[in-house]
């Protein structure tokens, strides 16, 4: 083997060795909802449901373009879509059920981050090399969730990527969170830089309970879960950004919402059908998954869709 080969090989090797999972928090599969056929989401999409919803903007933020966006593909070449500062904001999405109390997906950013950023669970030189000092604080989750009456009953993530979990730190310890299968586990080499702030995130969290997903035999999408047994709140399983990537679907009395988490980050992104960048695991998978969501949308007009990280 030439000594050019042999460097190489170990390079691999290397990168291998230092991969290593996105968390080292426990998962547990999840006792809440049941996988259905998308047949049986289809049936309620168009009928009003019973839960409120309510969309938070907790922080603005300023991300690369080619990070939410994939540059190359043809129809953002032929709008000419050029790297740049994209505005994004930091989203949280709270969930009122009748009989089951206040849900949230996904958490916004921590108190901490705002008030004592040398504390918050995201911290250290990973905060500039994510340009945290651009952040502007709207609705901290620690303030927000002071204000409401009710307890948090749970909350449903839609991936582990630290701009989604930054507000968990804030969520009482014995509240349940859930994700979506293998996320937790997943391995790449850029996890060695934010695994610790992840896993800080999680600390003293119970473990992570996964979706129960089930081939669909409509093959509309990859899996569907009914939260509450009731059509009220469905979980769709989306991988591509992340492995267990998973979209909500809640039907609130003014018709069927899409959360598409981070399968779609832009809203120009959605409109045109072209799937994030840099940020995704597995492009075309996320590619595949955007197109069944797309798809599912354009079958029923009345579904209101939030992306990821835009208005």
């Amino acid at each position: 083997m030439t000594s050019f080969a042999t460097l190489a090989l170990s390079l691999v090797l290397a990168s291998v060795s230092l991969a290593c999972s996105v968390s080292t928090h426990p998962t547990e599969a999840s006792a809440l909802g049941t996988a259905r056929s998308s047949d049986a989401l289809v049936a309620v999409l168009d009928q009003p449901g019973p839960v409120e919803l309510l969309t938070v903007n907790s922080a603005d933020w300023v991300v690369p373009r080619s990070g939410v966006l994939d540059l190359d593909a043809p129809a953002a070449k032929a709008s000419g879509l050029e790297d740049g500062d994209e505005d994004i904001q930091i989203y949280f999405h709270a969930l009122r059920h009748p009989q089951h109390g206040l849900f949230i997906v996904d958490t916004g950013v921590e108190r901490a981050l705002r008030d004592a950023p040398d504390r918050a669970a995201v911290r250290g030189l990973v905060t500039k090399f994510v340009r945290f000092d651009a952040l502007k604080f709207h609705a901290p989750l620690g303030d927000w969730l002071a204000q409401q009456a009710t307890p948090l009953q749970g909350v449903f993530l839609t991936h582990l990527h630290i701009d989604h979990i930054m507000g968990i730190p804030d969520v009482r310890a014995k509240t349940p969170l859930y994700t979506g299968p293998g996320e937790a586990a997943a391995t790449a080499l850029q996890n060695m830089f934010v695994q610790s702030h992840t896993d800080r995130a999680l600390a003293g969290k119970g473990a992570l309970r996964e979706w129960q997903f089930e081939a669909d035999a409509q093959d509309r999408l990859a899996g569907v879960v009914d939260i509450f047994g009731d059509g009220s709140v469905w979980a769709l399983w989306t991988p591509g950004h992340t492995v267990g990537s998973t979209a909500y679907l809640v039907r609130t009395p003014a018709g069927s919402v899409l959360l598409t988490g981070d399968t779609s980050h832009t809203r120009w992104g959605w409109d045109h059908g072209v799937a994030p960048g840099s940020f995704t695991m597995d492009a075309e998978g996320n590619v595949d998954s955007l197109a069944r969501l797309k798809k599912l949308v354009s079958g029923h007009k009345g579904i209101e869709v939030r992306v990821g990280h835009q208005h």
